[in-house]
């Protein structure tokens, strides 16, 4: 199925002003973006969780981690390339990039309680244990940051699930990382 992937011409009206930020903010359109502009409400919805979601407590190594613990956790083919670029922009070390994309340790065990909490609340669909959430707060996190990971969920289900359905092409850009989950998925 062709899933339409708009540019300024062809996208719906209301779309337009945030296909001209996308361009402004990444001097290309990214495919993601592309997709989101057939749906002028999800395309906006998207970017005010991800505004919202930089805005949290987490520095960039733990937003990192939460994103690409999603991503991997859906196996989005799109996602993880692009959240390894971003990654790599945002100055996060390839150590903790590569542990991510390969589902093996993490340097530091808060960065790990916080991918496998993440991993939890995806597969369990946000019904976190009291053990759980005890590990969790036993890191060094708080209810807070239970709350912004939630949001940060909220932020990756919409682009996870658009790029399944859509089959979003992985951007030129990100092609050099791209990315396919291996059999074992991590216990956590």
């Amino acid at each position: 199925m062709n899933f339409p992937s708009h540019d300024l011409d062809t996208a719906p009206e209301a779309s337009k002003p945030l296909l001209e930020k996308s361009q402004k903010t990444f001097g290309r359109l990214p495919g993601l973006h592309k997709v989101l502009a057939e749906s002028p409400q999800a395309y906006e919805g998207y970017q005010l969780l991800h505004k919202l979601f930089t805005e949290t407590d987490f520095d960039a190594d733990e937003l990192t981690v939460v994103w690409q613990a999603i991503n991997v956790e859906n196996s989005c083919h799109y996602c993880v390339p692009a959240h390894t670029g971003i990654a790599k922009m945002m100055e996060v070390s390839n150590k903790i990039t590569d542990a991510l994309r390969n589902e093996t340790p993490l340097p530091t065990t808060k960065l790990e309680a916080l991918r496998a909490f993440t991993i939890q609340m995806v597969r369990e669909r946000g019904n976190a244990t009291d053990a759980q959430m005890e590990t969790f707060f036993a890191a060094g996190y708080s209810y807070r940051a239970v709350l912004d990971v939630i949001l940060g969920i909220a932020q990756k289900t919409i682009s996870n699930y658009i790029n399944h359905v859509a089959v979003t092409p992985v951007d030129e850009v990100f092609q050099p990382l791209k990315w396919q989950r291996s059999d074992t998925p991590l216990k956590v």
